[in-house]
């Protein structure tokens, strides 16, 4: 065997999938989506989401889930903070009378531009400051 030579065939082969291994088990890389859909791209951990991102994200999908009749627990098993879920809460309020006067697709664009508002002014100064909660 020459210098440089792979001391068997496979080894090639067995480095690759040991190496896509240890790259899903340490950032969920090749991991298929929740839904189904492509892998999601992982992103250097160097890169924060912004804090009124995160919300917008949490409190869209909420106010989406209930809007369309589903229930939950309490704001903490949603994973929102108390911030969150007041934004969440008058959004709600707001796009069930929409959906009632003009149906299903008004009302989610209510809720996109409310809590896009909502948590833009929640978030305006930086992340919470009264602990996990605020």
């Amino acid at each position: 065997m020459g210098r440089g030579a792979a001391p068997w065939p496979g080894a090639g082969v067995l480095v690759a999938g040991l190496t896509l291994a240890v790259c899903a088990a340490a950032t969920g890389c090749g991991a298929p989506a929740p839904d189904g859909g492509p892998a999601p791209t992982p992103t250097p951990s160097t890169t924060a989401v912004r804090p009124e991102r995160l919300c917008e994200r949490a409190v869209a999908y909420w106010a989406r889930r209930l809007l369309d009749g589903d229930s939950y627990g309490d704001y903490q098993s949603m994973g929102l903070s108390n911030r969150q879920y007041d934004i969440l809460r008058a959004v709600l309020e707001e796009a069930r009378q929409v959906k009632a006067r003009q149906g299903p697709g008004p009302a989610r664009e209510l809720i996109d531009r409310r809590v896009h508002a909502g948590c833009a002014r929640a978030y305006r100064d930086g992340g919470p400051t009264a602990g996990p909660w605020g």
